[in-house]
Order: C-alpha cells, then sequence, then structure tokens
C-alpha cells in the first residue's frame, strides 16, 4: 500500500501582518513534519503555494527551507500552477523551484498539429503513480485551455491515474461562489482515480459518473480574511491522506491546526454610532482573546451618525494590548442611514471586487473587445491582482514601478499599442 497527502492553497505571503506569517510558515511546518511521520510517498500541492507569482524572497527562502525536509526523507513534491502563481510574464517561482529540483511541476503540455493541448503524465518512480495537471490560467481563459484538452489521450493510459487542477467545477459550485468562473465536469477526462483539486477555499468530496472521487481540501491555512474568520470559526484546515495500491483504498482528512481563534457577531440594527461603540466596546472587554486570533464580525444598519464613529482601530489596540495576536474586523455588513455610500451587494473583498467591475464597465469606452463586458471584467480583477504584488527586498523603485507596468501591459494585451505609442 501507498500513499500521499493531497495540499492545497497554502498562499504563503498573503499578509503584510509579521504574526500571520508566522502563523502561515508553522502551519506548512507542521505539514510537512506530518507527512514525515505518516510517511508518505509524495506530496501533492494542487496550486498556490504562494499568494503572489514572484513573493517576497525571504518568504522563498523559509518555505525552501521547508521544503528541503521533504526532501531529506526522500518525499517527492508535485505542483501545479495556481491562480496565485500564474504570471503574465511566463515565469513564476514554480518555475524556479522546478528547474531547481525542488518541486516537480505536473503540467507537462504540448499543442499537437491540429491545436490540441497535449498533456504527458509524470510518473512517480516509486509508486507508478501517474500524474497529470491542468494549471490554473489567466482569469476568463481557464475553460478556453479545457476545450482544447484531448482528453481521449489521457483517458486511454493504463495504471493508477491523478489528475490535478485548480478550477472550480460547474456543477459543484457553492453559492457564495456564484460569480466565479468555472469549468464544467465534462471538460475534464474521464476515468482517473483521484480528482486533486485546487482553488476553491472549502473542504469538499464529490463523485460523478465517471468521475469517482473529486477532493478539495480547502486552504491549508488562509488566504484571505473570509478564511480567517471561518477558521475562527471552528471550520478545519489541513490535507488529505490518500492511501492506494492500484485504487484509491482510503481518503482521510488530516487536520493542522493553524492558530486558537476566537469568533463574535454583534447586530446593531436600528442603534446610533454612539451607543453601537459603547456597546461594542464592553462586549469586547469581556472576552479572553491573551493568544487568539480574533475576528469580530459587526452588522446592521445604525439609525444615527456614520460607520466612521466607531474608532476599530483602537478597539484593535486595546485587544492587542490584551494579549490577542491579530485582530481582525469584518465590517462589510455595517450601514449607516445618515451616511450611506455607494455599496455593493456582497461581504468578501473579492466578491464586492467583481461587482463593481460589473457595474461600471459598460460606462468604459474602449475598442479592444478584451476589455469589454464579462472579458473586460476579468482583465480588471487580474490588473488588480498584478498592482497589488508589492516591492521586493532590494528592488528599487524605478524597478518596480517597471516590473509592474510591463504586467499590466500584458495582462491588458496592449503591447502592440503601446510599442507604437513609444514610437511616435
Amino acid at each position: 500500500m501507498f500513499s500521499f497527502a493531497h495540499i492545497s492553497d497554502i498562499h504563503l505571503g498573503a499578509f503584510r501582518d509579521l504574526v500571520i506569517r508566522d502563523l502561515e510558515k508553522q502551519a506548512l511546518a507542521e505539514t510537512v513534519k506530518k507527512c514525515i511521520e505518516l510517511k508518505v510517498d509524495f506530496v501533492l500541492i494542487s496550486g498556490d503555494l504562494f499568494h503572489v507569482s514572484i513573493p517576497d524572497l525571504s518568504v522563498v527562502n523559509d518555505t525552501i527551507r521547508t521544503l528541503r525536509l521533504l526532501q531529506d526523507a526522500k518525499i517527492p513534491i508535485y505542483m501545479i500552477y495556481g491562480s496565485h502563481d500564474y504570471t503574465p510574464n511566463g515565469v513564476s517561482i514554480i518555475d524556479i523551484l522546478d528547474t531547481a529540483g525542488i518541486i516537480v511541476n505536473v503540467m507537462k503540455p504540448r499543442i499537437d498539429e491540429e491545436g490540441m493541448l497535449i498533456l504527458q503524465f509524470v510518473e512517480d518512480p516509486k509508486t507508478k503513480a501517474k500524474l497529470a495537471g491542468m494549471s490554473a490560467r489567466r482569469i476568463g481563459l481557464e475553460s478556453k485551455y479545457y476545450e482544447k484538452l484531448d482528453k481521449a489521450r489521457l483517458e486511454k493510459e493504463k495504471g493508477f491515474k491523478i489528475f490535478a487542477f485548480h478550477s472550480g467545477i460547474t456543477e459543484f459550485k457553492p453559492p457564495f461562489l456564484n460569480d466565479m468562473e468555472t469549468v464544467p465536469i465534462s471538460s475534464f477526462p474521464k476515468d482517473f482515480d483521484y480528482y486533486a483539486g485546487g482553488h476553491i477555499h472549502e473542504k469538499r468530496e464529490h463523485q460523478w459518473n465517471g468521475y469517482p472521487r473529486i477532493v478539495f481540501p480547502g486552504p491549508l491555512f488562509t488566504g484571505y480574511g473570509k478564511d480567517i474568520e471561518e477558521t475562527a470559526r471552528g471550520v478545519k484546515r489541513g490535507f488529505y491522506l490518500v492511501e492506494f495500491d492500484d485504487k484509491v483504498r482510503k481518503v482521510e482528512f488530516i487536520e493542522i491546526k493553524g492558530f486558537d481563534g476566537l469568533f463574535r457577531e454583534y447586530d446593531f440594527m436600528g442603534k446610533n454610532s454612539q451607543s453601537a461603540r459603547k456597546e461594542l466596546s464592553l462586549r469586547l472587554n469581556e472576552l479572553e482573546v491573551n493568544g487568539k486570533v480574533v475576528v469580530i464580525r459587526v452588522k446592521g444598519e445604525l439609525e444615527g451618525g456614520k460607520t466612521t464613529d466607531i474608532d476599530f482601530a483602537e478597539l484593535r489596540r486595546n485587544l492587542a494590548s490584551r494579549g490577542a495576536l491579530y485582530v481582525h474586523f469584518n465590517r462589510f455588513s455595517l450601514t449607516s442611514k445618515e451616511y450611506e455610500a455607494n455599496r455593493i451587494a456582497g461581504e468578501d473583498p473579492a466578491v464586492i471586487e467583481g461587482n463593481l467591475f460589473r457595474e461600471n464597465v459598460g460606462t468604459v469606452k474602449v475598442s479592444q473587445s478584451n476589455l469589454k463586458g464579462d472579458n473586460g471584467v476579468a482583465s480588471a480583477l487580474e490588473l488588480l491582482r498584478v498592482s497589488r504584488q508589492q516591492q521586493k527586498t532590494g528592488e528599487s523603485k524605478g524597478d518596480y514601478s517597471g516590473r509592474i507596468l510591463d504586467s499590466s501591459i500584458k495582462t491588458l494585451r496592449l503591447q502592440k499599442e503601446f510599442d507604437e505609442g513609444s514610437e511616435e
């Protein structure tokens, strides 16, 4: 009997806060330690090892040091690109880790003479398991890559087969991700023994005719404020341990406890800002927060005053002074009758951003088809992701600006127009 660990959405470097970054590192270190203790034969990461395609070098250095422990234990690491690993420049940190021999990039594509996308299998030397995978692509392009996929060639392959992917599946789309682009299950090759999913930040297991076991581990630690909130609520994080020989024999979720969390929700419907501020302060003073990640959700429509009358920064400092490791306030559902800005439906920042772009894309007059309608929304979201990349240690402001500009031009596919403008 053999076994492998299926991990996804680690999102190292997602937060600037040093406490959360340390917790991220600890979660990965604990996972690696557990994999070694369990004597897994290999590790499969279904995308988003890092939160950005070119992460801070200190984060990369710490990660390599941890992953080398698997190498020392002779446990290979297989991986595909996630949506955060993708870069419009063509080379991401995943390629560098592959070249350095730290990981093996499972996606081995080529295009045949008929324009079909051919995936090569990577065979694990010890277990003879055969891995193929589809890395994430630029927003709006994933379904097109699946349309070109030569599924028949993959389905004919004999042996124990694993298909790694980093996409939502239309038939299994969670309600909170209604606006997310997904790929229909019919676009996936059939008759693989295990479908190792990533991208969906929930632990999920599915079955479908011809697709016996489709698994999403969810985030190992976190990637967004919503993930921290869910973890604080008690949602378990971790990875899947898969035991197999000629077929899957057992699948078990292994919990990795990232932190002690505390979640509270307070509704201030019908109260004014001053009474809400006083009540919230009193409620928070009653909590035992020492050594915990604290997540507070506030909601309701205030009858008077502004939401900004509540000094969340001061409340955060007070909780920190009492030993809270990290404090996150979710205020997206708190509104005010007296002062109501243009609010867009949604609680998750990513959902709000998408809705904002959808409402306003028609007001921008452009000639390029890729900047109109749904394509324009996808391009805007990708541009926003690119623009959020941080300046790297040792990188000058000029180099940083140039890198962001170059990535932005490639994202919007405006290289030709930019070059022509430069020549004038």
